[in-house]
């Protein structure tokens, strides 16, 4: 409603683009400059459309700023120019799509040698994803004529921006022939290749790091998308690279057959934990495979594991030798060495891989007793629970796993149950259940001294409770049944002690409820059990409540419900208020009148005492008499008075002598007009119609004398005003002795009837002016 008393605020922009020689900065320091572009200001935009302002805007976000200029306000224009370019205005982004010009200089900046200005680079892939959303028929056609573009990619992949942008083509470009289009030309490209060349130990850790992330980006949206465009023809060619055992081979030859890298080496194991996901995909209702279902994206490549296993010997060798990593000092000791990013990625790989439960894969992490080293590792470095919960992950798998299939079986075990070599090695060659019971048994040792509680207590309790749950309901329980009884008979022993006794313990601790959810007494002395006192259940009020509830809600149930706003307005305001509702309101009218009647009569027969004195010999005011006024003549003008001030001293004796006349009235007679005037006006109001009491309260007034003495009483304060003399009782008096006509003129009577029901009251008040004397009557048939 601004506009309509023209309160809106008129941009200063718009004042200042009138100016004939204003300026792209000069423009740009407006503070509303980027509200007044998203808001499609035509004379803006129109200004910014000038082909020198926008070779300006982009020159802002592709060069070096003056190395002389401030620090704080250096990047504010290339800030400002990537802002309004990137405003999603459509003049602007066809003018940056369709001008091949401004293409070539905004991809002049991918032609700098690295490494890049990190915040310029920002602004350039800003700017260039949104032209892909917006424009992506242009912008892909503009790149693939450019020949080095791949390279400038891969080359400038250090740079996180470049890395968005790279997955930015990759996603964001729309239709789905578009886009399988510039999956095949990135294949052609070799990007793959090219990127897996990034992760080796001659490379920087930030091109290791973001090629890393690229390939594994590239391998989740691959799979995403295959999963949910089921019926695409080609398969993403990008991903089928990738998966290639060439692939693998290349990446592993990277970081093994060359000089040892951490940084290299967990990136390539990132990749692999990638190509290992098998809870495939990620978003929002296709979380799990469905049943009997066997999709592609829910399962391992062969050629992976494949490539993979003929290297596991050197993942061993990691486990043994890492990385060379400084002493580590902790609050606790000193490690010498620390466990570190590789060997803990390591761990995470061999977990991954017995995931996929394969022969050949378990065969050899058998024969070089991985799992064993794994076991030193989780209790020579007490305090790491990244390394704990792995090391727990790998013997829950293998406990729960059925026996791996293999590929030739032969027929003389056919007949025989096949058993899991894993868990065989686990508890004969790595001795775990005998590692275990050890392990609590030094931890209570050390605990009995005064000293802490190893870290993989937690853990240990939940690997003990798998090998007793296995052992009883698990797929191998008769498996891991036969392995303990095969054990020497006093680790049996120690075993079966350790299951009955400290493992049900410290299980019998950790279930223990959080809440006390014992009756808690009162601390007072006086003990009420509140349990009894229910309260009183009628069977009408529950039977009622019931019906209640079981009614049915009916269409004008919201118009019904509750309150309307007109409901708490005024009534006079409202002039459209609905009478259907009225209708429906049930009420009755009790017409019995007589006891209002009786009421009535007994209050006008009611004789009230006298305030003063009980003992006066005054008369009674409520004695039936004639109720006589003053002559106009003997009245005492008011105080308002404006007789001459040149009166004569006759004059002023003579009002003197009507004041004296006027005093000398009985103060009775002053009292009882006053009392009947007061009474029968008070009276009139107990009656229910209150039509002719009303008449006979405004014929009363007329008849109150303005007796300057009375002026200040509350009956003449309430009334006095000049009233309507509809019987003409002010009228000046006639002489004496007039005709006879004249005189029955001057006695005059006014009678109405009132009909109440069944019954009718005339009311009658006959005025006689020339006696000055006024009769009311009051008739109930």
């Amino acid at each position: 409603m601004f506009w309509k008393f023209d309160l809106h605020t008129t941009s200063h922009i718009d004042t200042l683009l009138e100016k004939e020689d204003v300026t792209l900065t000069e423009v740009m320091d407006e503070d509303d400059v980027l509200q007044e572009c998203k808001a499609q200001n035509h004379k803006l935009v129109d200004f910014l459309l000038r082909p020198q302002c926008m070779e300006d805007l982009v020159t802002f976000i592709t060069q070096e700023p003056c190395s002389e200029v401030e620090e704080k306000v250096k990047y504010k224009y290339p800030n400002i120019s990537c802002e309004l370019l990137t405003s999603d205005v459509s003049q602007i982004n066809d003018r940056l799509g369709e001008d091949e010009n401004l293409l070539m200089k905004l991809y002049g900046f991918l032609q700098n040698e690295p490494p890049l200005n990190p915040l310029l680079a920002s602004f350039f892939s800003k700017v260039l994803s949104i032209l892909i959303g917006r424009k992506p028929e242009q912008i892909v056609d503009f790149l693939r004529k450019r020949e080095d573009f791949v390279d400038l990619m891969i080359k400038h992949i250090g740079t996180s921006a470049i890395m968005d942008l790279l997955l930015r083509m990759l996603t964001c470009i729309e239709p789905q022939p578009l886009r399988q289009d510039v999956l095949n030309w990135l294949n052609e490209e070799k990007i793959i290749q090219r990127l897996v060349n990034m992760v080796q130990s001659s490379q920087d850790e930030d091109r290791h790091s973001n090629a890393s992330q690229s390939l594994c980006e590239i391998i989740r949206l691959s799979r995403d998308q295959m999963f949910q465009v089921q019926g695409c023809s080609e398969p993403d060619p990008l991903l089928a690279t990738l998966e290639k055992q060439e692939t693998v081979e290349q990446l592993l030859s990277n970081i093994f057959d060359k000089e040892k890298n951490e940084s290299a080496i967990v990136s390539v194991i990132q990749i692999l934990l990638t190509l290992f996901e098998t809870r495939r995909p990620a978003f929002e209702g296709h979380m799990e495979c469905p049943p009997g279902m066997s999709h592609p994206s829910f399962s391992v490549n062969h050629s992976i594991l494949e490539a993979v296993r003929p290297r596991l010997k050197d993942f061993h060798h990691l486990l043994l030798e890492p990385p060379k990593k400084n002493v580590m000092k902790t609050t606790w000791g000193v490690l010498d060495p620390p466990v570190g990013n590789t060997r803990l990625n390591v761990v995470r790989l061999v977990a991954s891989l017995l995931q996929s439960n394969t022969h050949s894969i378990n065969a050899e992490l058998i024969n070089l007793n991985t799992l064993g080293v794994i076991l030193d590792m989780y209790f020579k470095y007490i305090w790491n629970n990244f390394l704990h919960i792995q090391v727990e992950i790998c013997t829950a798998m293998i406990l729960a796993m059925p026996p791996a299939p293999q590929d030739i079986q032969p027929d003389t075990e056919q007949n025989h149950p096949r058993e899991s070599l894993l868990i065989k090695h686990l508890f004969q060659k790595c001795q775990f259940v005998q590692r275990i019971v050890d392990a609590w048994s030094s931890n209570e040792k050390e605990q009995a001294e005064g000293g802490r509680r190893r870290g993989y207590m937690g853990h240990l309790t939940r690997i003990a409770n798998s090998i007793v749950h296995n052992c009883d309901k698990g797929p191998n329980g008769p498996q891991i049944q036969q392995l303990i009884s095969e054990i020497p008979s006093e680790d049996r022993e120690k075993w079966e002690v350790f299951i009955s006794g400290q493992l049900a313990d410290t299980n019998k601790r950790n279930t223990v409820d959080l809440v006390n959810t014992h009756h808690i007494h009162s601390s007072s002395d006086d003990e009420v059990d509140f349990k009894d006192n229910g309260f009183h259940q009628d069977s009408s009020l529950q039977q009622a409540f019931s019906d209640y509830q079981m009614q049915q809600m009916t269409s004008n149930f919201i118009e019904q419900f509750g309150f309307n706003d007109e409901e708490f307005a005024d009534q006079d305001d409202v002039v459209d208020i609905p009478f259907d509702r009225i209708s429906d309101i049930n009420f009755s009218l009790n017409t019995n009148e007589s006891a209002n009647i009786a009421l009535f009569e007994a209050r006008c027969k009611e004789k009230i005492q006298q305030f003063e004195d009980a003992g006066s010999d005054e008369e009674d005011i409520w004695d039936e008499k004639d109720v006589t006024f003053a002559p106009e003549a003997q009245r005492r003008p008011s105080s308002g008075s404006t007789d001459s001030e040149e009166s004569t001293d006759s004059e002023e004796e003579d009002v003197k002598r009507d004041s004296f006349a006027a005093s000398n009235l009985s103060t009775d007679d002053r009292m009882e007009s006053e009392e009947i005037l007061v009474s029968v006006t008070g009276l009139g109001f107990l009656k229910n119609d209150l039509t002719a009491w009303t008449f006979c309260e405004q014929e009363l007034i007329s008849f109150s004398p303005k007796d300057p003495l009375r002026s200040n009483s509350p009956v003449e304060m309430e009334t006095n005003m000049e009233t309507v003399d509809p019987l003409g009782v002010n009228a000046p008096l006639q002489p004496e002795g007039g005709s006879e006509e004249e005189q029955s003129s001057e006695q005059r009577s006014i009678t109405e009837t009132v009909i109440n029901g069944s019954m009718k009251e005339t009311v009658s008040l006959t005025v006689d002016a020339k006696t000055e004397t006024a009769v009311f009557k009051s008739l109930i048939c």
